[in-house]
Order: structure tokens, then C-alpha cells, then sequence
């Protein structure tokens, strides 16, 4: 029971990711029929506003420190960051310490950003052409984001990591009446699955209860009636858009304490959070969150010691074999409106 427990964690904390990427690039499809295989370069991006967000917190200027001496008693040089020259020793390093959850303050505005960029600079020239053409060009773009990173920041991964109050563990087995110490799992983990499941809620909440979101199902649903109401959906969807880029970006944040962020890992990301697209349902945002968290368990259950001694490699490819089977059997997916992907 306490290594089922512990895979079930371990599924939700991937599937967390998985769902925030396939929510952004189902939006993405059902807004504007484009397959964007950039998507994952956006997560990526995200990542490193964390990064950048750490760089720029611990800026420093050297200053001489009259408390420490070196072995003939002169006085030290020491880097001193700006933050704790502004507002003190504990707040400023506090300030540095929460650095990642802070990175979330430079995401939101600059995928937005890049968001409208994109779909207004290139993605929009390629709406009425056939889906291969989106994924070449999407692709290619993907390529030039991360060449950029590691052009400026380099191919190794970066550390980054979480507030010192949320990088611990967390007892599972004392919670749920088991013996202390049996179900012991990292606390960001937790923080990262809370946080997905928060920002999920808000993309459902907004879609259906807001005025705007409203117009943008009507659109996906019916888009030339939506614009003989005189309404200009595209800007909506351009809009949305930038809201996809803004959950990818937002997930990529709050990742680098579990990945250390480096320039590939978007694609590394995205061909999985694709095949949770397919077997969601194409379009359809229910079945790509529904999916991502289940896919993310069953490759959990697979990569145990016991079933890997069973079926090698099982744990590189179940996700695949899932799809093989939904798709043979049902092709639109799980989730997937009638017709999409079945002519």
C-alpha cells in the first residue's frame, strides 16, 4: 500500500506538468486550429524566468566589512546583493530565497508578450494551412528559442532552488496512519501539484463563468457565427494565445526546484504533453487535464523496480502503447468532440 501511494505522488507531481502543457496547447488548438509544436520552447522560457528572476535578485556590489578581518587583520571585502542593502539582511534574504516563486512576477508579462509575438508575427500566416505546415514551422521556432538560451546561458543545467521552507519532505505515512518515516515525499512536489491544480481551475473558471470566456467557447465551437455577431473573435483568440503561453511559462517557473532548467528540456516535454493532446482529445481542455494526470500515473506504476524486471524499458514507452491503444480503438481520444481526427 505505501509503494502504491508513493507512485500515485509521484504520477500526480508528473502528470502536473503534463496537464499544464497539454491545457496550453489544446487552447491553442481549439481556438486557432494550429498544432504548435513551439509550445514546449514556451515551458522552457518559463523556466528561465526563474533563472533570470535569481540572477537579478542576487546582484551584488562589494563593500568593506569592518566585522571580518583576514590572518593580518585587515578588514574583508565582501559582495553584499542590493536587495539586502534595500531592505535589510532578513527581508532581502528572504526576498532572494523565494526567488523562484517570485519568477513568477517576470513570467506573466513576458510570455504574454512573446505570446501576442508569435501569433501575431508568424503562427497567423499559417491558419488555413495543412497541419504539417503549422508543425514544421512551429517546430522550427522551437529550435531558434532554445539555441537562444543556450546561446545565453549555456548548455549545462542551472540549480535552482526552492524556498528553504518548502524544500523539505513531508511525512505522508503519519498523515494517513502509518508508521512515521514509511511515506516521506518532497515538499515542493506537493507545492508544484497544488499549484497546477490551482492554475487548471482558473483557465476552467475564466472560460465559463466570464463574459470573454463565453465568447471564446462560442467561437471554438462556431467561429463564423460568433463573427457575424460582429465580434472580433480573433482578437480573442490572439488573446487566449498569449494566455496559452502564460500557464506554459507558469509551469515552467515553478518546475526548475524539480528539473534543473536547461535548454532542451521543452522538447523533452513537449512530445509527451503532444501525445497527451492525442489522447485527451484534440481540442478538447477536460481530456488533455484528465489525461496528463493519468498518463503521468501509469508512467510512475511502470518505472517500479518490480514491473521494469518484468517488461524492460516499459517505463520509456507506456505512455506511447497507451496512445497506440486509444487511438486504434477510439481516434478521437478520450474526451475528443465527434469527428476530430477520425476522417
Amino acid at each position: 500500500m505505501e509503494a502504491i501511494i508513493l507512485q500515485i505522488l509521484n504520477g500526480l507531481d508528473k502528470g502536473s506538468a503534463y496537464a499544464l502543457i497539454a491545457l496550453g496547447l489544446t487552447l491553442i488548438f481549439g481556438t486557432l486550429g494550429v498544432v504548435n509544436f513551439a509550445h514546449g520552447a514556451l515551458f522552457m522560457i518559463g523556466a528561465f524566468c526563474a533563472v533570470i528572476m535569481q540572477r537579478l535578485l542576487g546582484l551584488s556590489f562589494e563593500m568593506v566589512d569592518e566585522t571580518k578581518t583576514d590572518f593580518l587583520g585587515n578588514p574583508l571585502k565582501v559582495q553584499v546583493p542590493y536587495v539586502e542593502s534595500w531592505f535589510g539582511p532578513e527581508l532581502g534574504g528572504a526576498i532572494i530565497n523565494w526567488s523562484v516563486p517570485l519568477g513568477i512576477a517576470l513570467a506573466i508579462p513576458v510570455m504574454i508578450v512573446l505570446g501576442f509575438v508569435m501569433e501575431r508575427g508568424l503562427i497567423k500566416h499559417f491558419y488555413k494551412r495543412p497541419h504539417a505546415d503549422q508543425i514544421l514551422v512551429t517546430f522550427g521556432l522551437a529550435i531558434v528559442l532554445q539555441e537562444i538560451i543556450k546561446y545565453f546561458f549555456g548548455a549545462n543545467p542551472i540549480q535552482t532552488g526552492a524556498p528553504d521552507m518548502l524544500s523539505g519532505s513531508f511525512d505522508f505515512g503519519t498523515m494517513l496512519g502509518f508508521d512515521p518515516n514509511v511515506i516521506i515525499y518532497p515538499l515542493w512536489r506537493l507545492v508544484y501539484f497544488l499549484f497546477a491544480l490551482f492554475i487548471i481551475a482558473g483557465v476552467f473558471a475564466f472560460l465559463q463563468f466570464t463574459t470573454f470566456g463565453m465568447v471564446v467557447r462560442a467561437g471554438m465551437a462556431d467561429r463564423e457565427t460568433v463573427g457575424l455577431l460582429g465580434i472580433d473573435i480573433d482578437r480573442r483568440f490572439t488573446i487566449m494565445f498569449g494566455l496559452a503561453a502564460a500557464v506554459a511559462g507558469l509551469a515552467g517557473v515553478m518546475y526548475t526546484p524539480i528539473l534543473a532548467p536547461n535548454y532542451h528540456m521543452g522538447m523533452d516535454f513537449l512530445v509527451l504533453s503532444f501525445v497527451v493532446v492525442v489522447v485527451g482529445g484534440m481540442g478538447s481542455l477536460p481530456g488533455a487535464v484528465a489525461a496528463g494526470f493519468l498518463l503521468g500515473i501509469l508512467q510512475s506504476f511502470a518505472s517500479m523496480n518490480e514491473i521494469k524486471s518484468i517488461i524492460p524499458g516499459i517505463d520509456q514507452v507506456i505512455i506511447y502503447l497507451v496512445a497506440i491503444v486509444i487511438l486504434l480503438t477510439r481516434p478521437r481520444g478520450l474526451m475528443g468532440r465527434k469527428g476530430v481526427m477520425e476522417d
